[in-house]
């Protein structure tokens, strides 16, 4: 018998195909059953969150019996599993996206319908999972999604936040935080395994074992982590991949000695410190608490993954020796780098494995995703640090860097080892993680073909000379099913007309609509799907916003993380100037816009919230001026997450992909708009060139610095003033800001902003300010000549099939993986 299911269990063949009426009243009855013995409810008397359980819990056991299935086969095949290492999966409403991949999505409705129950009201009901924050936990829950799509075995290891990161409400123009509550009804997905439950170890004291090289670890302090697993179906319920999210518990909940005496808080003090692990995502780590919760979270969910893995391939193939031949571990960014130093002290520690053995079963099973060249984003972790906490581990990273180092020198004695140490010795001595990730990984990649090329040229640049093969691209991607075939029907219902049914399947049959980019009853088609998805984001605008939009005018899109390098302070001080030119010229015949912006600022972040501030004034602003009537609007909508996503990106005309040129590591949010059909504007960062050269540069619009030109323009600065100076609408613009034309309450709130901005304009917001100005009048124009935008339109719809994530999930079994994906279709 191997894990989880004896091999002679019979699997169940698929039955012959039903009836729809059939299949309505199959449903159905397993609704209303879920509803009786799920939750003790008869429905007379079931509220509308009860029906939302019971149809959960019934599509929920279709997914099973493929889950099963699944299991089974990899069981019984033995073949190689992908194990997905993210610190998050924003994975969204699950209810629509499952009972879509199942096509369950008809039968569900009527079956509702005649119990008079709308499904359409039902799905708006389910919370979207509070697991992530922007593109890297977007692109790992497309990527389980995918990888069940293409038949790659595979668990995604995460933790299950209680609050996620928050939930954003604006008040007074400002954002502010609030706890986020997706699981107070609690998650009828999932599935808690009190089975799959490992000792996590902080602390403690080191004494030398009894063999020689490895190391008695007791911990200080010991916590659970628990297992909730979670099915991920993927097309067509071809097969499942498993999201096994831990859960933190304390070892002692209750301490009942000072519980007795009186000291109710000390009491539950080690539970307090042990459950805060998995709280909430991304926990302020300005201050030393902080920063010592957000490592204990790194480990913490990287050992438990990797104990699960190892206990896993044990009990599958009784020794580790073939690890890497069965096992996969990537590591999505460097939040999971602990990896590297765990594995080995598994190997070594627990395992008695040789040292070199152990590095070479490590270094060939482990892979690195990098998503980001900001010196930010590369963690680091004090010595001091991961000495209190992590003894051990320090003592693995000491011997892995002398090893490497050791190497190195031997090579090539010239080499400058500081640059390639994984301690950094110049910033009081800290352990750089995306080193040991790179140092301890047989392939790195980029998500980008500019990404890629940019982490041999600059922060990866010294361990590229010593590892020369080691980078490679996988640029990303994003499921056609959520974003396209889910979350706008009448434009997939607009495809399957002119290019088959089969284009569900294969996604890349989409090519063929590029022929009918001239054609004016396609455009007419278009414009009404479009109208029509307009219409429903322009009611969630005026239920969030209290602002009236029109749906004939331009929707302007910026939604994603709010930071400077993506670069919304440009886009409002454009829209500034917009305002401006129309209220200084109104008889011209202005495109009309709506400038729609949502995103969350990181709660310790001031800039990045005066920004999401700054939006808001300008919007009551521009928003109560009858001068510009219905020519211009400015909107923030709160609390963006998934399910705002899947309403406003159908929805758009202009989608704007701004950042920094050489900032931006690739996106998804570009991919997902510009299949949408939406045209992008934006610089040559990321995924925009790739856009770009697929869709045609008569189709995207292309502004500002390139990323050399950027780098120039660090290194040999502009004065500010000079680039102000060259710009007729600037001056005016940052003045005004500055000023409190937009914040008379505070006339000196933007002041700083504004000084920022003129003393090092790093994010090169000035430089491009003109660039993006014009850029921005041509769209103007463009959008003018209706049969030219929907031309563009077609175009950007019909090659967007590469930005597939099986593509890229393809792209990593072949490369990195060393596997076959077989699945049919999916571009």
């Amino acid at each position: 018998m191997t894990q989880g299911f004896p091999l002679t269990v019979p699997v169940r063949e698929p039955s012959a195909p039903s009836s729809p009426d059939d299949q309505v009243a199959r449903v159905k009855a397993q609704v209303v059953r879920k509803l009786s013995y799920s939750l003790g409810k008869s429905p007379d008397v079931a509220q509308a969150h009860d029906w939302l359980t019971a149809a959960i819990l019934a599509a929920r056991d279709h997914v099973i019996d493929v889950w099963h299935r699944s299991t089974r086969e990899s069981y019984a095949t033995g073949r190689k599993r992908v194990y997905y290492l993210s610190l998050e999966f924003l994975i969204g409403r699950s209810l629509s996206d499952t009972l879509n991949n199942l096509g369950l999505t008809g039968p569900m409705a009527q079956a509702l319908e005649e119990l008079g129950v709308d499904l359409a009201m039902l799905e708006t009901m389910e919370p979207d999972a509070a697991l992530g924050n922007g593109g890297l936990g977007r692109l790992a829950a497309c990527y389980m999604e995918a990888m069940a799509s293409v038949g790659v075995a595979a668990l995604g290891y995460g933790i299950r936040y209680d609050h996620g990161l928050f939930k954003q409400r604006i008040d007074g123009g400002k954002q502010v935080e609030t706890p986020e509550d997706w699981l107070s009804f609690r998650n009828p997905w999932e599935f808690e395994r009190r089975e799959s439950a490992y000792k996590i170890g902080f602390g403690g004291t080191l004494t030398p074992a009894s063999e020689p090289g490895q190391v008695l670890w007791t911990p200080g302090e010991t916590i659970f982590a628990v297992a909730y697993d979670t099915p991920v179906v993927g097309w067509k319920g071809r097969d499942a991949s498993t999201l096994r999210l831990w859960r933190a518990r304390a070892m002692h909940p209750l301490s009942l000695d000072a519980f007795n005496q009186g000291d109710l808080v000390g009491a539950v003090a080690e539970r307090n410190r042990a459950e805060a692990i998995s709280k909430v995502l991304y926990p302020n780590d300005s201050t030393p608490v902080g920063q010592e919760l957000r490592l204990r979270q790194e480990y913490f969910f990287t050992s438990a993954s990797l104990q699960d893995l190892v206990r896993r391939h044990l009990r599958q193939f009784g020794a580790l020796d073939n690890l890497a031949d069965k096992v996969a571990i990537q590591l999505n960014d460097t939040h999971p780098s602990l990896a590297v130093a765990e594995l080995m002290r598994l190997l070594v520690d627990e395992h008695g494995f040789e040292w070199e053995r152990a590095w070479e079963i490590t270094t060939a099973t482990i892979s690195y995703t990098n998503h980001t060249l900001l010196p930010e984003a590369l963690e680091t972790w004090p010595v001091a640090l991961m000495e209190r906490l992590l003894p051990r581990h320090m003592q693995l990273i000491f011997r892995i860097n002398a090893r490497f180092l050791d190497g190195v020198r031997r090579e090539n004695p010239e080499t400058d080892l500081a640059a390639l140490s994984l301690i950094d010795e110049h910033h009081g001595r800290r352990v750089r993680m995306a080193h040991l990730a790179f140092v301890g990984s047989h392939k790195v990649n980029g998500v980008s073909a500019l990404h890629s090329n940019l982490m041999k040229e600059t922060v990866f640049a010294p361990l590229n000379s010593v590892f020369p093969d080691r980078i490679t691209n996988v640029t990303n991607g994003i499921t056609p099913r959520r974003w396209l075939l889910n979350a706008n029907p009448g434009l997939t219902g607009l495809l399957q007309e002119t290019c088959g049914e089969r284009v569900t399947d294969d996604i890349g049959l989409i090519r063929q609509f590029g022929a009918l980019a001239g054609d004016a009853a396609v455009h007419d088609r278009l414009a009404a799907i479009r109208r029509e998805n307009k219409l429903k984001l322009a009611k969630i605008i005026r239920q969030d916003c209290g602002v009236t939009v029109d749906p004939a005018a331009l929707f302007d899109v910026q939604i994603k993380r709010i930071h400077e390098y993506k670069r919304q302070l440009l886009n409002i001080l454009e829209t500034i100037a917009l305002y401006d030119a129309i209220r200084s010229e109104p008889y011209r015949e202005w495109a009309p816009r709506v400038k729609i912006f949502a995103g969350k600022a990181a709660s310790s972040y001031a800039t990045a919230k005066s920004i999401i501030n700054l939006i808001n004034d300008v919007a009551a602003v521009v928003n109560n001026d009858i001068t510009t009537r219905d020519r211009l609007k400015v909107v923030f909508l709160p609390n963006y997450n998934v399910s705002l996503a899947e309403a406003i990106i159908p929805a758009a005309d202009l989608s704007e992909q701004i950042s920094t040129a050489g900032m931006e590591a690739s996106g998804t949010g570009n991919m997902k708009f510009a299949l949408n059909g939406a045209v992008t504007i934006g610089t040559l960062d990321g995924a925009n060139i790739e856009i770009g050269e697929r869709v045609g540069e008569d189709n995207i619009m292309i502004f500002g610095m390139t990323a050399d030109q950027v780098e120039a323009a660090r290194r040999n600065p502009r004065p500010s003033a000079d680039i102000i100076r060259d710009s007729a609408q600037l001056e005016g613009v940052l003045d005004a800001v500055a000023g409190g034309v937009y914040s008379p309450g505070e006339p000196d709130r933007y002041a700083g902003l504004v000084e920022g901005l003129t003393a090092n304009d790093w994010f090169m917001v000035l430089n491009d300010f003109e660039s993006y100005r014009l850029t921005q009048r041509r769209v103007d124009t463009l959008w003018a000549d209706q049969g030219r935008w929907w031309r563009m339109s077609v175009n950007n719809t019909a090659h967007c099939a590469w930005f597939s994530a099986d593509r890229a999930i393809r792209e990593y079994g072949a490369r990195i993986w060393s596997l076959s994906t077989t699945a049919p279709g999916q571009g």
